[in-house]
């Protein structure tokens, strides 16, 4: 190692004060929006009583939602250069908290339905243009650090929210989990306006119209498609209309973006290999696992092995511990082995992991379920946290902003893709065997067929370069001198 490379090492070991500020600041509104989005699902048959309304019937609650986030995030981008940044995230950390009072205080299906639609158009803003304020604050030694700090929300409120909905449902009422949001939500709008710094945006290009219809319209009608296969009860032919919708006008979006003078989109960011792989192919595939197991392992424990709520929780705790233990190696793991190998071998043990968990039964030894779960979330945890900050080690400035909202709908059809594949693989394992009721055969056909995907698209991180993003990493720094 040479003496430049040495003295260069400390400042990689930790993350800037201004930076880690910032990340710290968007972590705050990522949790709020993702807890709010998982512990929802746990409140919808009280929520059903309070209006008169069937369990069932309550699942627009969550369908007017990702609809109204599809319809949105495409144009955050144009939006945050177009207003600000820093204004237009504050604009949606303000539009989610009050329209989460909204939720809290609805009388009615109507009214609450409204209130979930604004809460998405606040939400469709947040994630994408947090992104772009985490990137504009952190140089690219420290993008391992702020994307550690920024994933943690979508890593540990999947897994927690169920339980502290449930929680909070039981003991205090289904209305306080929106009411939740008020104190974060008052929080993260005024750190925002006192510590992120402004930045004075150029952008004076009219919006793509078209571009947003069609990208808008294309998502919005894949997600509710997807979405619905996890509703056996929902009318096939209408599924596939709507999936077959979404991919026409999604392929119009893109076949129009390419040759727009001025896109809402920039696609030439696919251009990036390392933003392609860890966003478009291989990420994509594997993000799909990732978000598939907190759905599957709830109801395998409660479904599949009859275990009380808070005997599967205690499972779940230990699926959260591994995710949060590993963020205090992530960065030097990356810095000792770099992207490629980290995001291939982590990527295997992952999937291996997903994969085990069809092999476990009521009668195994709760020791090893806990030991599983715990490894299973040491892997989740990195291969998040190392997807995330390769997504845009190489993207160049000019690009970020696009890119932010490229990587924001990708996750979203990957999240629900991921949902509806692991409930498809329930409804096609329990009607092979022509069965009434879910069984643990059920989620081992789920788990192996996940847990394969994963495993597939860990190879494809070996195209990698060696060297790739070493300068987020930090890995070159730690090769001997030659």
């Amino acid at each position: 190692m040479t003496a430049t490379e040495g003295a260069d090492l400390p400042s990689r070991r930790r993350l800037g004060a201004p930076s880690q500020r910032v990340a710290l600041i968007v972590a705050i509104a990522f949790f709020m929006q993702f807890l709010d989005s998982t512990i929802i699902s746990t409140s919808l048959p009280q929520i059903g009583a309070s209006f008169g309304v069937t369990p069932v019937g309550m699942s627009i609650g969550i369908t007017i939602y990702i609809l109204s986030t599809a319809v949105f995030v495409p144009v955050s981008s144009w939006l945050a250069h177009r207003f600000g940044a820093r204004e237009v995230f504050a604009l949606a950390i303000l539009v989610f908290t009050l329209s989460s009072l909204g939720c809290g205080f609805a009388h009615n299906l109507p009214e609450f339905v409204a209130a979930r639609a604004i809460q998405g158009l606040g939400g469709a803003l947040m994630t994408p243009v947090g992104r772009v304020l985490v990137l504009r604050n952190a140089s690219k030694a420290e993008l391992v650090g702020a994307t550690a700090l920024i994933t943690w929300p979508a890593l540990f409120a999947p897994v927690i929210g169920p339980v502290l909905g449930g929680f909070i449902t039981t003991y205090l009422s289904w209305r306080w989990n929106f009411f939740l949001n008020l104190p974060l939500g008052l929080a993260g709008g005024a750190l925002v306006l006192r510590y992120v710094p402004a930045h004075e945006e150029t952008e004076t290009q009219a919006l793509d119209g078209l571009g947003f219809f069609l990208a808008s319209t294309g998502l919005a009608s894949l997600l509710w498609g997807l979405q619905r296969v996890a509703q056996p009860e929902d009318r096939v032919d209408l599924t596939l209309t709507f999936v077959a919708a979404g991919t026409i006008l999604g392929a119009a979006a893109i076949w129009h973006l390419r040759r727009a003078p001025t896109p809402l989109l920039d696609l030439s960011t696919f251009k990036v290999h390392t933003f392609a792989i860890s966003t478009l192919s291989a990420g994509s595939y594997f993000q799909l696992s990732i978000n598939a197991t907190p759905f599957l392992l709830p109801l395998l424990f409660q479904v599949g092995f009859g275990l009380s709520p808070v005997d599967a929780g205690l499972f779940i705790l230990a699926y959260f511990l591994g995710n949060l233990a590993m963020k205090l190696v992530t960065t030097r793991t990356l810095r000792t082995f770099g992207f490629r190998r980290v995001l291939t071998v982590n990527g295997w043990i992952a999937s291996l992991a997903i994969m085990a968990c069809a092999a476990i039964s009521p009668g195994t030894p709760w020791e090893a379920i806990v030991a599983l779960m715990f490894v299973a979330g040491l892997s989740r945890s990195m291969q998040f946290t190392a997807l995330a900050a390769l997504a845009f080690a190489d993207v160049p400035p000019p690009q970020r902003g696009s890119a932010a909202t490229l990587s924001a709908i990708l996750q979203q059809v990957a999240m629900v893709f991921g949902v509806a594949f692991a409930a498809a693989m329930l409804n096609f394992s329990q009607y092979f065997r022509g069965a009434e009721a879910l069984a643990p055969m059920d989620f081992r056909v789920a788990f192996l067929a996940i847990g394969a995907i994963g495993l597939v698209a860990a190879f494809r991180f070996l195209s990698l370069p060696h060297d790739a993003a070493a300068e987020v990493s930090g890995h070159a720094a730690n090769r001997p001198a030659t």
